[in-house]
Protein backbone atom coordinates (compact mmCIF):
# COMPACT_ATOMS: atom_id res chain seq x y z
CA UNK A 1 0.00 0.00 0.00
CA UNK A 2 1.16 3.23 -1.13
CA UNK A 3 2.62 5.70 1.57
CA UNK A 4 -0.52 8.13 0.12
CA UNK A 5 -3.23 5.65 0.57
CA UNK A 6 -1.51 4.85 3.99
CA UNK A 7 -2.35 8.64 4.96
CA UNK A 8 -5.67 8.63 3.33
CA UNK A 9 -7.20 5.89 5.08
CA UNK A 10 -5.37 7.67 8.82
CA UNK A 11 -7.07 10.62 8.31
CA UNK A 12 -10.56 8.93 7.36
CA UNK A 13 -10.63 7.13 10.77
CA UNK A 14 -9.30 9.96 12.65
CA UNK A 15 -10.07 12.47 11.38
CA UNK A 16 -13.33 12.13 9.37
CA UNK A 17 -14.57 9.16 11.30
CA UNK A 18 -14.08 11.53 14.57
CA UNK A 19 -15.57 14.37 13.04
CA UNK A 20 -18.52 12.27 11.81
CA UNK A 21 -19.24 10.49 15.49
CA UNK A 22 -18.79 14.54 17.26
CA UNK A 23 -21.56 15.61 14.85
CA UNK A 24 -23.66 12.55 15.22
CA UNK A 25 -23.38 13.19 19.30
CA UNK A 26 -24.67 16.53 18.76
CA UNK A 27 -21.30 18.22 19.86
CA UNK A 28 -22.18 16.49 23.17
CA UNK A 29 -18.60 15.09 23.60
CA UNK A 30 -15.48 17.24 23.24
CA UNK A 31 -13.90 16.45 19.71
CA UNK A 32 -10.68 16.12 21.51
CA UNK A 33 -11.12 12.95 23.01
CA UNK A 34 -13.05 11.26 20.14
CA UNK A 35 -9.52 10.03 18.19
CA UNK A 36 -8.40 8.89 21.43
CA UNK A 37 -11.30 6.55 21.56
CA UNK A 38 -11.24 5.06 18.35
CA UNK A 39 -7.48 4.51 18.84
CA UNK A 40 -7.90 3.23 22.30
CA UNK A 41 -10.49 0.66 21.07
CA UNK A 42 -8.55 -0.17 17.75
CA UNK A 43 -5.58 -1.05 20.22
CA UNK A 44 -7.81 -2.79 22.59
CA UNK A 45 -9.43 -5.00 19.72
CA UNK A 46 -6.80 -5.76 17.21
CA UNK A 47 -9.05 -5.31 14.23
CA UNK A 48 -7.02 -2.56 12.10
CA UNK A 49 -5.23 -4.84 9.30
CA UNK A 50 -1.57 -4.23 9.30
CA UNK A 51 -1.90 -4.13 5.59
CA UNK A 52 -3.33 -0.80 6.02
CA UNK A 53 -0.29 0.60 7.14
CA UNK A 54 -2.08 2.40 9.80
CA UNK A 55 -0.65 4.40 11.31
CA UNK A 56 1.24 5.72 8.61
CA UNK A 57 4.85 7.61 8.43
CA UNK A 58 3.27 10.58 7.11
CA UNK A 59 0.03 10.41 9.66
CA UNK A 60 2.56 10.52 12.21
CA UNK A 61 4.56 13.74 10.87
CA UNK A 62 1.44 15.51 9.79
CA UNK A 63 -0.43 14.61 13.55
CA UNK A 64 2.81 16.40 15.51
CA UNK A 65 2.77 19.23 13.47
CA UNK A 66 -0.78 19.56 14.04
CA UNK A 67 0.04 19.31 17.95
CA UNK A 68 2.92 21.41 17.77
CA UNK A 69 0.67 24.42 16.54
CA UNK A 70 -1.96 23.20 19.75
CA UNK A 71 1.43 24.00 21.95
CA UNK A 72 1.69 26.96 20.14
CA UNK A 73 -1.75 28.22 20.21
CA UNK A 74 -1.83 27.19 24.15
CA UNK A 75 1.15 29.91 24.50
CA UNK A 76 -0.34 32.69 22.38
CA UNK A 77 -4.16 32.29 24.76
CA UNK A 78 -1.68 32.01 27.72
CA UNK A 79 -0.25 35.36 27.27
CA UNK A 80 -3.21 36.38 25.35
CA UNK A 81 -6.09 37.16 27.87
CA UNK A 82 -8.00 38.65 25.41
CA UNK A 83 -8.62 35.50 23.83
CA UNK A 84 -10.74 33.80 26.81
CA UNK A 85 -14.23 34.08 26.93
CA UNK A 86 -15.59 37.66 28.00
CA UNK A 87 -11.83 38.40 29.26
CA UNK A 88 -11.18 40.91 26.98
CA UNK A 89 -13.51 43.31 29.37
CA UNK A 90 -12.57 41.92 32.73
CA UNK A 91 -11.02 44.45 35.34
CA UNK A 92 -7.77 43.55 36.86
CA UNK A 93 -8.52 42.39 40.69
CA UNK A 94 -7.41 44.44 43.35
CA UNK A 95 -3.91 43.42 45.10
CA UNK A 96 -5.87 41.52 47.88
CA UNK A 97 -7.94 39.71 45.71
CA UNK A 98 -5.43 38.96 43.61
CA UNK A 99 -3.29 37.31 46.03
CA UNK A 100 -5.96 35.01 47.00
CA UNK A 101 -6.85 34.23 43.62
CA UNK A 102 -2.57 33.17 43.02
CA UNK A 103 -2.88 31.38 45.94
CA UNK A 104 -5.77 29.47 45.28
CA UNK A 105 -4.39 28.98 41.81
CA UNK A 106 -1.42 27.44 43.64
CA UNK A 107 -3.25 25.39 45.73
CA UNK A 108 -5.48 23.80 43.14
CA UNK A 109 -2.13 22.78 41.52
CA UNK A 110 -0.09 22.29 44.55
CA UNK A 111 -2.41 20.19 46.40
CA UNK A 112 -3.38 17.63 43.40
CA UNK A 113 0.75 17.18 42.58
CA UNK A 114 1.03 16.04 45.86
CA UNK A 115 -1.53 13.84 46.29
CA UNK A 116 -0.39 12.40 42.69
CA UNK A 117 2.74 11.74 43.19
CA UNK A 118 2.60 10.25 47.06
CA UNK A 119 -0.29 7.85 45.34
CA UNK A 120 1.99 6.97 42.52
CA UNK A 121 4.79 6.19 44.61
CA UNK A 122 3.22 4.43 47.76
CA UNK A 123 0.74 2.56 45.09
CA UNK A 124 0.81 2.52 41.58
CA UNK A 125 4.53 2.60 40.65
CA UNK A 126 4.24 -0.92 42.86
CA UNK A 127 2.04 -2.16 40.10
CA UNK A 128 3.28 -4.90 37.23
CA UNK A 129 4.42 -2.70 34.41
CA UNK A 130 4.22 0.45 36.54
CA UNK A 131 7.74 1.11 37.15
CA UNK A 132 9.14 3.87 35.08
CA UNK A 133 11.94 2.84 32.17
CA UNK A 134 14.08 5.36 33.40
CA UNK A 135 14.70 7.74 36.19
CA UNK A 136 13.90 5.71 39.12
CA UNK A 137 10.67 5.86 41.31
CA UNK A 138 10.34 8.86 42.58
CA UNK A 139 10.86 10.22 38.80
CA UNK A 140 7.92 7.90 37.53
CA UNK A 141 6.19 9.14 40.84
CA UNK A 142 6.71 13.04 40.10
CA UNK A 143 5.71 12.47 36.26
CA UNK A 144 2.36 10.56 37.29
CA UNK A 145 1.34 13.48 39.80
CA UNK A 146 2.40 16.25 37.86
CA UNK A 147 -0.41 14.67 34.75
CA UNK A 148 -2.42 14.49 37.77
CA UNK A 149 -2.41 18.24 38.30
CA UNK A 150 -3.14 19.04 34.45
CA UNK A 151 -5.46 21.83 34.16
CA UNK A 152 -6.11 21.66 30.18
CA UNK A 153 -6.50 25.18 28.82
CA UNK A 154 -7.69 24.51 25.48
CA UNK A 155 -10.24 22.15 26.27
CA UNK A 156 -11.58 23.69 28.89
CA UNK A 157 -11.80 27.21 26.91
CA UNK A 158 -14.42 24.89 24.50
CA UNK A 159 -16.16 23.53 26.95
CA UNK A 160 -16.43 26.92 28.47
CA UNK A 161 -17.98 28.44 25.21
CA UNK A 162 -20.47 25.31 24.77
CA UNK A 163 -21.47 26.25 28.49
CA UNK A 164 -22.69 29.58 26.96
CA UNK A 165 -23.01 32.97 29.23
CA UNK A 166 -25.41 32.01 31.93
CA UNK A 167 -22.56 30.88 34.24
CA UNK A 168 -19.35 32.65 32.89
CA UNK A 169 -18.94 34.81 36.71
CA UNK A 170 -17.63 31.02 37.32
CA UNK A 171 -16.32 29.93 34.46
CA UNK A 172 -14.39 33.26 34.31
CA UNK A 173 -12.77 32.14 37.28
CA UNK A 174 -11.85 28.95 36.08
CA UNK A 175 -9.97 30.09 33.08
CA UNK A 176 -8.42 32.42 34.95
CA UNK A 177 -6.54 29.87 37.18
CA UNK A 178 -6.18 27.53 34.20
CA UNK A 179 -4.14 30.24 32.74
CA UNK A 180 -1.50 30.48 35.45
CA UNK A 181 -1.86 26.12 35.84
CA UNK A 182 -0.80 25.65 32.63
CA UNK A 183 1.74 28.09 32.39
CA UNK A 184 3.30 26.28 35.89
CA UNK A 185 2.45 23.14 34.31
CA UNK A 186 4.43 23.14 31.15
CA UNK A 187 7.56 25.07 33.78
CA UNK A 188 7.25 22.18 35.82
CA UNK A 189 7.11 19.59 33.02
CA UNK A 190 10.08 21.06 31.55
CA UNK A 191 11.66 21.25 35.09
CA UNK A 192 11.06 17.74 35.76
CA UNK A 193 13.13 16.59 32.30
CA UNK A 194 15.98 18.65 33.10
CA UNK A 195 16.42 16.80 36.41
CA UNK A 196 16.29 13.36 34.63
CA UNK A 197 18.04 14.69 31.90
CA UNK A 198 20.86 16.49 33.44
CA UNK A 199 23.93 14.45 33.68
CA UNK A 200 23.29 13.53 29.87
CA UNK A 201 22.60 17.37 29.35
CA UNK A 202 25.87 18.63 30.39
CA UNK A 203 27.44 15.53 29.45
CA UNK A 204 26.34 15.63 26.05
CA UNK A 205 26.46 19.71 25.79
CA UNK A 206 28.00 21.22 22.11
CA UNK A 207 28.21 24.49 20.50
CA UNK A 208 24.48 23.97 19.44
CA UNK A 209 23.11 23.50 23.33
CA UNK A 210 24.28 27.28 23.75
CA UNK A 211 23.24 28.44 20.34
CA UNK A 212 19.57 26.99 22.23
CA UNK A 213 19.97 28.59 24.86
CA UNK A 214 20.50 31.99 23.02
CA UNK A 215 17.49 31.40 20.75
CA UNK A 216 15.50 30.78 23.56
CA UNK A 217 17.04 34.36 25.48
CA UNK A 218 16.63 35.84 21.77
CA UNK A 219 12.85 34.96 21.81
CA UNK A 220 12.35 36.48 25.25
CA UNK A 221 13.77 39.44 24.94
CA UNK A 222 12.30 40.24 21.35
CA UNK A 223 8.93 39.86 23.12
CA UNK A 224 9.55 42.13 25.93
CA UNK A 225 10.84 44.59 23.35
CA UNK A 226 7.94 43.95 21.14
CA UNK A 227 5.35 44.12 23.91
CA UNK A 228 6.75 47.77 25.48
CA UNK A 229 6.66 49.24 21.45
CA UNK A 230 3.29 51.66 20.82
CA UNK A 231 2.70 50.51 17.52
CA UNK A 232 1.59 47.03 16.57
CA UNK A 233 3.68 46.07 13.21
CA UNK A 234 0.61 44.92 10.23
CA UNK A 235 -1.03 41.87 10.37
CA UNK A 236 1.10 40.05 7.26
CA UNK A 237 4.23 41.15 9.48
CA UNK A 238 2.49 39.09 12.48
CA UNK A 239 2.12 36.06 10.26
CA UNK A 240 5.75 36.05 9.48
CA UNK A 241 7.02 36.25 12.80
CA UNK A 242 4.43 33.53 14.06
CA UNK A 243 5.99 30.95 12.16
CA UNK A 244 9.34 31.95 13.45
CA UNK A 245 8.54 32.16 17.01
CA UNK A 246 7.20 28.73 16.49
CA UNK A 247 9.91 26.80 15.23
CA UNK A 248 12.90 28.61 16.76
CA UNK A 249 11.36 27.69 20.48
CA UNK A 250 10.57 24.03 19.12
CA UNK A 251 14.27 23.06 17.58
CA UNK A 252 15.52 25.24 21.01
CA UNK A 253 13.95 22.82 23.10
CA UNK A 254 14.86 20.01 21.11
CA UNK A 255 18.37 20.63 21.09
CA UNK A 256 18.64 21.06 24.83
CA UNK A 257 17.26 17.69 24.79
CA UNK A 258 13.59 18.59 26.00
CA UNK A 259 10.79 18.12 24.19
CA UNK A 260 9.91 20.20 20.98
CA UNK A 261 6.05 20.59 21.92
CA UNK A 262 7.85 22.59 25.44
CA UNK A 263 9.64 24.77 22.91
CA UNK A 264 6.61 25.11 20.91
CA UNK A 265 4.17 26.54 23.76
CA UNK A 266 7.39 28.71 25.39
CA UNK A 267 7.39 30.37 21.99
CA UNK A 268 3.62 31.30 21.58
CA UNK A 269 4.07 32.29 25.51
CA UNK A 270 6.47 34.64 24.50
CA UNK A 271 4.92 36.58 21.37
CA UNK A 272 3.37 39.73 22.42
CA UNK A 273 -0.11 40.20 22.84
CA UNK A 274 -0.55 42.90 20.95
CA UNK A 275 0.47 40.99 18.33
CA UNK A 276 -1.65 37.64 19.03
CA UNK A 277 -4.41 39.83 18.84
CA UNK A 278 -4.01 41.01 15.04
CA UNK A 279 -4.47 37.20 14.05
CA UNK A 280 -7.01 34.89 14.54
CA UNK A 281 -5.91 32.52 17.59
CA UNK A 282 -9.24 30.82 18.74
CA UNK A 283 -9.06 29.32 14.54
CA UNK A 284 -5.33 28.68 14.36
CA UNK A 285 -5.94 26.36 17.16
CA UNK A 286 -9.60 24.75 15.83
CA UNK A 287 -8.13 24.51 12.49
CA UNK A 288 -4.97 22.20 14.36
CA UNK A 289 -7.76 20.48 16.73
CA UNK A 290 -9.94 19.01 14.32
CA UNK A 291 -7.99 19.66 11.17
CA UNK A 292 -4.43 18.04 11.81
CA UNK A 293 -3.80 17.05 15.43
CA UNK A 294 -6.49 14.19 15.84
CA UNK A 295 -3.60 12.15 14.07
CA UNK A 296 -1.49 12.53 16.78
CA UNK A 297 -4.44 11.74 19.42
CA UNK A 298 -5.83 8.73 17.69
CA UNK A 299 -1.72 7.18 16.98
CA UNK A 300 -1.29 8.01 20.80
CA UNK A 301 -4.41 5.54 21.40
CA UNK A 302 -3.54 3.05 18.56
CA UNK A 303 -0.21 2.74 19.62
CA UNK A 304 -0.55 1.58 23.33
CA UNK A 305 0.09 -2.15 23.66
CA UNK A 306 -3.27 -3.79 23.80
CA UNK A 307 -2.34 -6.19 25.79
CA UNK A 308 -1.84 -3.04 28.58
CA UNK A 309 -5.59 -1.96 28.09
CA UNK A 310 -7.98 -4.22 30.34
CA UNK A 311 -9.98 -4.16 33.07
CA UNK A 312 -6.74 -3.50 35.34
CA UNK A 313 -5.85 -1.05 33.40
CA UNK A 314 -9.35 0.45 34.12
CA UNK A 315 -9.84 0.12 37.70
CA UNK A 316 -6.27 2.06 37.95
CA UNK A 317 -7.63 4.65 35.79
CA UNK A 318 -10.78 5.25 37.88
CA UNK A 319 -8.70 5.18 41.11
CA UNK A 320 -6.71 7.73 39.64
CA UNK A 321 -9.93 9.91 38.73
CA UNK A 322 -10.95 9.71 42.05
CA UNK A 323 -7.48 11.19 43.16
CA UNK A 324 -7.90 13.57 40.85
CA UNK A 325 -10.68 15.17 41.13
CA UNK A 326 -10.80 14.83 44.74
CA UNK A 327 -7.59 16.43 45.25
CA UNK A 328 -8.81 19.64 42.96
CA UNK A 329 -12.43 19.58 44.96
CA UNK A 330 -10.55 19.94 48.21
CA UNK A 331 -8.31 22.56 47.00
CA UNK A 332 -10.28 24.89 45.76
CA UNK A 333 -12.22 24.13 49.04
CA UNK A 334 -9.38 24.77 51.54
CA UNK A 335 -8.52 28.01 49.51
CA UNK A 336 -11.49 29.26 47.02
CA UNK A 337 -10.37 31.98 44.50
CA UNK A 338 -13.06 34.01 45.85
CA UNK A 339 -14.36 35.14 49.59
CA UNK A 340 -17.94 35.64 48.08
CA UNK A 341 -18.29 32.15 46.54
CA UNK A 342 -20.34 29.39 48.25
CA UNK A 343 -19.40 26.08 48.56
CA UNK A 344 -21.27 25.26 45.74
CA UNK A 345 -19.97 27.39 43.58
CA UNK A 346 -16.52 26.89 44.55
CA UNK A 347 -17.03 22.67 44.10
CA UNK A 348 -18.12 24.10 40.74
CA UNK A 349 -15.23 25.58 39.65
CA UNK A 350 -13.12 22.47 41.00
CA UNK A 351 -15.24 20.98 38.42
CA UNK A 352 -13.93 23.13 35.62
CA UNK A 353 -10.40 22.42 37.00
CA UNK A 354 -10.51 18.80 37.13
CA UNK A 355 -10.78 18.38 32.98
CA UNK A 356 -7.30 16.85 31.68
CA UNK A 357 -7.84 17.25 28.11
CA UNK A 358 -5.52 17.26 25.60
CA UNK A 359 -2.52 18.83 27.72
CA UNK A 360 -2.35 15.66 30.11
CA UNK A 361 -1.70 13.82 26.88
CA UNK A 362 0.59 15.74 25.96
CA UNK A 363 2.25 15.90 28.86
CA UNK A 364 2.36 12.18 29.40
CA UNK A 365 3.73 11.82 25.79
CA UNK A 366 6.28 13.28 26.40
CA UNK A 367 6.93 11.77 29.58
CA UNK A 368 6.75 8.35 28.12
CA UNK A 369 8.72 9.48 25.34
CA UNK A 370 11.62 10.40 27.48
CA UNK A 371 11.30 7.25 29.68
CA UNK A 372 9.42 8.88 33.09
CA UNK A 373 6.31 7.19 32.04
CA UNK A 374 5.55 3.10 31.60
CA UNK A 375 3.50 1.81 28.84
CA UNK A 376 1.04 0.92 31.66
CA UNK A 377 1.29 4.46 33.29
CA UNK A 378 0.80 5.86 30.07
CA UNK A 379 -2.38 3.66 29.04
CA UNK A 380 -3.81 4.29 32.21
CA UNK A 381 -3.17 7.95 32.01
CA UNK A 382 -4.28 8.62 28.75
CA UNK A 383 -7.51 7.05 30.02
CA UNK A 384 -8.01 9.52 32.91
CA UNK A 385 -7.97 12.10 30.17
CA UNK A 386 -10.96 10.81 28.40
CA UNK A 387 -12.80 10.27 31.60
CA UNK A 388 -11.77 13.80 33.12
CA UNK A 389 -12.46 15.40 30.12
CA UNK A 390 -16.05 13.71 29.49
CA UNK A 391 -17.26 14.22 33.26
CA UNK A 392 -16.45 18.00 32.94
CA UNK A 393 -19.31 19.30 31.53
CA UNK A 394 -22.24 17.07 32.83
CA UNK A 395 -19.89 17.54 36.92
CA UNK A 396 -20.31 21.16 36.37
CA UNK A 397 -23.76 21.43 35.12
CA UNK A 398 -25.21 18.78 38.16
CA UNK A 399 -23.36 21.37 40.79
CA UNK A 400 -24.97 24.11 39.22
CA UNK A 401 -28.41 23.34 38.46
CA UNK A 402 -28.58 21.84 42.31
CA UNK A 403 -27.71 25.42 43.28
CA UNK A 404 -29.72 27.19 40.89
CA UNK A 405 -32.91 24.60 42.23
CA UNK A 406 -31.83 25.79 46.10
CA UNK A 407 -32.12 29.49 45.20
CA UNK A 408 -35.10 28.98 43.55
CA UNK A 409 -36.74 27.12 46.04
CA UNK A 410 -35.45 29.93 49.07
CA UNK A 411 -37.33 32.58 46.93
CA UNK A 412 -40.49 31.08 46.96
CA UNK A 413 -40.05 30.62 51.14
CA UNK A 414 -39.88 34.20 51.03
Amino acid sequence: MTDLTALALDALIFIGLAWTAWRVLQRSIPIAVIPIIIGLLLAATGVLPASWGVPSKLGDQIGFLGVLLLAFTAGLETRQSAHLPSAANAAPLPRPQALRFIASAGMALLLPFVAGTLAAHYYFTGLPGWEAPKGGAWMGSLAIGLCIAVSALPVLIGIIRELGPLHRPLTQIALRIAVIDDAVLWTGLALLLLAAEGGSLLASASPLTAVAVGVLVVLAFAGRLAQRAQAAPPAWAVWIALPVFLVAGAWASSQLGLHALLGAYFGGAMVPSTWSRRVPVERLGQFALIGIAPLFFGHSGLKIDGSVLGWASLQASLALLVVAVAAKLVAVLACPPSATLSRRDALAVGALLQCKGLMEIVAATILRDKGLLSEHAFAALVTLAVLSTLLTGPFFRALVKRRVTADAHGRHAV
